[in-house]
């Protein structure tokens, strides 16, 4: 006997007997489609895309100290939702969304009563799902053992990832950092570069069908950060804790819940092509804020010595010349990065908190985690791992008017460290202060958990450029990735628009900027983040042309509306974004071979507007130019070169 229910785009099979139960939920337009089913007494799950496989069967479940919810599990209840919501965020890629939905949940029990619940969102594009475990007698708390969460791509996959880095490697034991590099349509089943798995997010390949952007969001600190692992040849990759050594080995590896209580949203972005890829708003539907911002935070512009002229910059002098630089550019901020407690010192660096003051310019400053768990030397050290300590310091920044923090090198996913971020970031706000992360783990819906939080690095930055021949070389590669994968799901610190042609302080040495000064204008537009720390420095204003200055002084760096136009991730990428009226265009090519590309751009009126573009010599040149009727227009791109069109 077999009963059918349809109710708000969700289709209910319940089958009698002990040989399935399905269930069925599609997102508001029918297109996507998950269908569950309890097979052997085992959840699992599968993705359709207009008829066509996108994930075939892949396991649901966990399990923990004496409790299996994988196993032997039987359906109890289900019941169905459409979810209708508007909501406003200043920080994201689209300032106002609208998300719309429809909601499964489930209700499983194994043969000691033990629940599982299993919560499904699916809307036109995105689906999120996570679990719920609710309090069953004692213990009031549950260490997860094992998730054994799957997603099991098709053979015709090919996958974008980077890869997870092991404990404490790298400079003075600070990783993992999420500074990996990505590998470009690789096979599935290919060993990872440490054999550790793999760091969200993870963008796949469905062949001719189209893609799957995975990831996770509203991690806090009730639960850890994961990863993928390793991936077999058949195409299931799991869900994955933490390594044991992160964090110096401070802390649990495994998360433990407070019962009731629910794990973290894991994210897929479906798409039959790289539009609902780049769009996505999904790591931002399904969260709320944890706490209430103590005053509106304001968002820009911020020049920093540290990336060009590096540590011997950070010096009173020095920082005054930034200052000037950024109220010379229009600009809201100026960073002030490592030991500048010991090379200026606080009386001085509340003398600079005033002549920015009066020039219009606020002061962030850098800070490092670390209480014991690397060894990286940078000052001020021991300031941001302790409560009482931490609060000291901000109250100090808050009476100066110290606008934001920079926190750098915290090296793990374990959940004590997760603990760390969210108290940071909520005492900050306690004290008006806005919040950047470097060194440190993906955020995972943080823009809206966390009013103060701006962004967080979680790349291969710019700070490369500087550092190696090997990152200008990969710069244009690294740079079409990025609006694909890790910056479609957060917001990216990355420093981008370094206009020296060489990275030094003097423009006259160490290494060489291989890609445009068109191309560093187009990463502005191309890397999102709410505030934009630019690689700008003083002498770029005598040595740059006047389009490139004055375009810099007038870019935003909040959005109301983005938009993919065209490209592939590794080769070329076009996005267009949207500030009140203005929209932006920006365009690049790290192909080896000039490209021709013919653009559709709805959003411009029939109004000139303007374009900076490359020539055959690599000079950046600006004019006024009309589209087509059809709004079209043919961009030719020089190989590491850009273009940017702008108007209303």
């Amino acid at each position: 006997m077999k009963k059918r229910i349809i109710v708000s785009g969700v289709l209910l099979l319940l089958f009698s007997g002990l040989f399935a139960q399905e269930l069925k939920v599609s997102g508001p337009d029918g297109k996507l489609e998950v269908d569950l089913s309890l097979d052997q007494g085992r959840l699992y799950y599968r993705i359709h895309l207009e008829g066509q496989e996108m994930l075939a069967k892949s396991p649901l479940g966990l399990k923990g100290e004496n409790v299996d919810l994988f196993s032997n599990m039987r359906l109890v209840d289900s019941n169905t939702k459409n979810i209708d919501e508007h909501y406003e965020e200043p920080k994201i890629k689209r300032r106002q969304v609208h998300y719309k939905a429809n909601e499964l949940q489930c209700t499983l029990e194994n043969d000691l009563k033990q629940k599982l619940i299993v919560i499904f969102r699916v809307s036109n594009n995105d689906i999120a799902f996570r679990y719920g475990i609710p309090q069953t007698g004692e213990p009031a708390n549950l260490t997860v053992r094992e998730e054994i969460t799957g997603f099991k791509f098709p053979e015709i996959t090919t996958t974008f990832l980077t890869p997870q880095a092991s404990p404490m490697i790298g400079w003075k034991k600070t990783k993992p950092s999420y500074e990996e590099s990505y590998v470009p349509d690789e096979a599935m089943g290919t060993a990872s570069k440490y054999g550790l798995g793999y760091t969200f997010p993870a963008l796949f390949h469905i062949g001719s069908r189209g893609w799957i952007l995975l990831s996770e969001t509203g991690v806090n600190a009730s639960y850890c950060g994961a990863k993928l692992s390793e991936g077999t040849k058949q195409g299931l990759y799991k869900i994955a804790f933490p390594e044991i050594g992160e964090n110096n080995g401070i802390g649990a590896a495994n998360p433990t819940l407070a019962l009731p209580g629910y794990t973290p949203w894991r994210t897929l972005t479906v798409g039959s092509s790289l539009k609902p890829i780049v769009e996505t708003t999904i790591p931002f539907d399904v969260v709320e804020a944890q706490y209430t911002a103590t005053k509106p935070y304001n968002f820009g512009r911020a020049t920093w010595s540290w990336l060009e002229w590096q540590d011997e910059s950070i010096n009173f002098n020095d920082q005054k010349k930034f200052i000037d630089l950024s109220a010379s550019m229009g600009y809201e901020f100026v960073l002030v990065d490592n030991w500048w407690d010991e090379r200026i010192g606080k009386v001085k660096i509340e003398e600079l908190a005033n002549y920015g003051r009066e020039k219009g310019v606020g002061l962030c400053l850098w800070y490092n985690s670390n209480g014991y768990w690397n060894d990286a030397p940078q000052t001020p050290k021991n300031k941001m791992n302790s409560s009482a300590a931490r609060k000291k310091e901000m109250a100090w920044m808050q009476s100066i008017g110290i606008k934001g923090i920079k926190v750098d090198f915290f090296g793990g996913d374990k959940q004590e460290t997760l603990k760390l971020y969210e108290e940071i970031l909520a005492d900050a706000n306690a004290y008006g202060l806005a919040v950047i992360f470097h060194g440190c783990t993906l955020p995972r819906g943080w823009e809206r958990m966390y009013p103060n939080f701006v962004g967080s690095e979680a790349v291969l930055a710019s700070e490369n450029l500087i550092f190696t021949q090997h990152a200008n070389d990969m710069e244009a590669f690294n740079a079409t990735l990025h609006p694909f994968i890790r910056n479609a799901v957060a917001a990216m610190d990355f420093g981008p628009v370094l206009l020296n042609k060489r990275h030094n302080r003097g423009n006259n040495g160490g290494t060489t900027r291989k890609t445009t000064e068109t191309f560093q204008l187009a990463t502005a537009i191309l890397f999102q983040t709410p505030v934009q720390n630019f690689g700008l420095t003083p002498n770029n204003l005598l040595d740059m042309p006047n389009h490139i200055i004055d375009f810099m002084k007038q870019v935003p760096t909040t959005w109301d509306e983005t938009v993919f136009v065209d490209g592939y991730p590794g080769k070329y990428v076009v996005l267009a974004r949207r500030k009140n009226q203005q929209w932006y265009i920006a365009a690049i090519n790290a192909e080896a071979k000039t490209k021709e590309i013919e653009i559709n751009l709805p959003m411009l009126s029939g109004k000139p507007i303007q374009l900076i573009s490359d020539t055959k010599e690599r000079e950046s040149v600006q004019k006024m130019i009309n589209l087509k009727k059809e709004k079209t227009i043919r961009l030719t791109l020089q190989p590491n070169a850009g273009a940017l069109l702008f108007g209303e």
